[in-house]
């Protein structure tokens, strides 16, 4: 479909937004914006020059000193704007992601209406940001805890899930107090321009948000260098999160980081077998595997093996694949070309490896970002796709013996997320649930990165938490103040 067919929304007018204020290219560096289904390119994103990002840093800053001393009647006010403001606007907003995304358009609704949720819960939340009264040791003494916001953040929020991740990160600073220069994903970045736009039309005041574009090693050195900046918020790979940290952690700044993950899927032969397979399967499909949480390293109980194949291969190989725009499209592209590269080069080292490829294995003679639905059994733990996190459609499928070995391998990496378990026993459950080395354990279902709940890693998949009545711990400062009436 053409992205500028006069049937449809137009395209998002993408620009920098800065003090309250959408700066357009006007002679600016920049680069294309391409469709992953077909590769070619539809529109052009302007970079923001050093003095756009001092001033971005400039106007949080002013904003800060208002925004920080705020009612929190007042900032949840504009957070329940913006979830309204996120249901009316959906639709376009999600075609939008399907265009320079490439994931089908029912996924990027379901993102962007999962968001006003977001916005709900910490508009309610922020209200509830309490301190507390200590006891004091002498009469004439209070002793008083008082959260108070750190202070101007930075974050740094990609591509796969663009209007999610910003707008997570987003709500938890505003909601805290403090306010944020975020440089959203270039790839991918008509939502996070929508989303400057809800918050524009939501209310809130000038250089409390502030969206830049560029190359992104430069701005992130330039913003976590700043003085200005008290606090770095990332979503991305372990590589490039390890070297952020590097930067912020010269300088004793805050983070949050969301890092990368090979999560496990443990299903025990007392398991709904079948179902468990069918609903991985379509849970695998999501946004063409390219998910941070994705179930991506299968260990499945030898006496379940056979089944456990079968019912996953019958769906998951037959699924459709194709432009997000499509009706029948079930999943659609890679959002790189890059991603196509490193999905073929996983099955060749597997393959090398005396691995076999039940389906898929190639890439799909298109004009776009294409690779199949990819299932490969028999490596060993040493393959690249048992160590490596695909990011993609391909699944490694191994057999265990026993829990403890399925538990030792499953905590081999040095990464973790999140991981799956499938057992209709509790004493399973409750055992596996315990030593998995995971900051995140979903038993029988997909029951991850609710508002309510805490979403983050450990080990190398990062530090800190989004959502639930931790999400504003990392934009959070504790000050003890102690007063006495009688001067000694």
């Amino acid at each position: 479909m053409d992205a500028h067919s006069p049937t449809t929304p137009a395209y998002e007018q993408l620009a920098l937004y800065i003090d309250g204020e959408f700066i357009e290219a006007a002679g600016r560096r920049g680069q294309d914006v391409v469709n992953p289904a077909t590769g070619v390119a539809f529109a052009r994103l302007p970079h923001a020059t050093t003095e756009d990002l001092d001033r971005a840093l400039a106007a949080a800053s002013k904003a800060f000193q208002g925004w920080r001393f705020s009612s929190p009647l007042e900032r949840s006010k504009i957070l329940r704007r913006v979830a309204e403001l996120i249901r009316e606007r959906a639709p376009a907003i999600a075609r939008n992601i399907t265009l320079d995304q490439g994931k089908p358009l029912a996924e990027a609704l379901q993102e962007v209406t999962t968001c006003a949720e977001h916005a709900e819960w910490h508009a309610e939340e922020c209200r509830r940001i309490y301190g507390r009264v200590i006891p004091p040791r002498a009469e004439a003494v209070r002793q008083l805890v008082i959260r108070e916001p750190v202070g101007v953040c930075a974050a740094f929020t990609p591509w796969n899930f663009p209007f999610n991740q910003a707008l997570r990160k987003a709500v938890a600073a505003l909601g805290a107090g403090c306010t944020l220069v975020l440089k959203g994903p270039e790839d991918s970045p008509s939502a996070v321009v929508a989303l400057a736009r809800i918050f524009h039309d939501a209310g809130l005041p000038a250089g409390c948000f502030n969206v830049v574009w560029g190359v992104p090693a430069e701005i992130s050195r330039h913003l976590i260098a700043s003085p200005i900046v008290r606090k770095i918020s990332f979503t991305g790979s372990t590589a490039v999160g390890k070297s952020l940290a590097a930067l912020a952690g010269a300088q004793m700044k805050r983070m949050t980081l969301e890092l990368g993950g090979h999560s496990p899927v443990l299903v025990f032969e007392d398991a709904e077998v079948e179902a468990a397979a069918r609903f991985l399967a379509r849970t695998k499909t999501r946004n063409a595997g390219q998910v941070c949480m994705a179930p991506s390293r299968f260990f499945v109980h030898e006496k379940a093996y056979d089944r456990f194949i079968d019912a996953f291969a019958g769906i998951y190989a037959g699924l459709t694949v194709g432009d997000g725009l499509a009706q029948d499209t079930q999943m659609g592209p890679l959002a790189h070309l890059r991603r196509v590269d490193a999905m073929e080069s996983l099955v060749a080292d597997a393959r090398a490896r005396g691995a076999a490829v039940l389906c898929g294995g190639e890439r799909l003679a298109s004009g776009g970002y294409f690779f199949p639905p990819t299932i490969v059994t028999g490596m060993p733990d040493d393959a690249r796709l048992m160590t490596e996190e695909p990011f993609g459609p391909v699944v490694p499928v191994t057999r265990f013996r026993s829990t403890e070995e399925a538990l030792a391998r499953a905590n081999a990496l040095p990464y973790g997320l999140a991981s799956y378990v499938f057992t209709n026993s509790l004493a399973t459950a409750h055992h596996v649930s315990n030593r998995l080395e995971a900051g995140m354990v979903s038993i029988n279902h997909f029951g991850l990165a609710l508002a309510e709940t805490p979403l983050g890693g450990v080990k190398e998949s990062g530090m800190g938490s989004e959502g639930g009545t931790e999400t504003f711990d990392g934009y959070l400062a504790t000050k003890f103040v102690s007063q006495s009436t009688l001067v000694p």
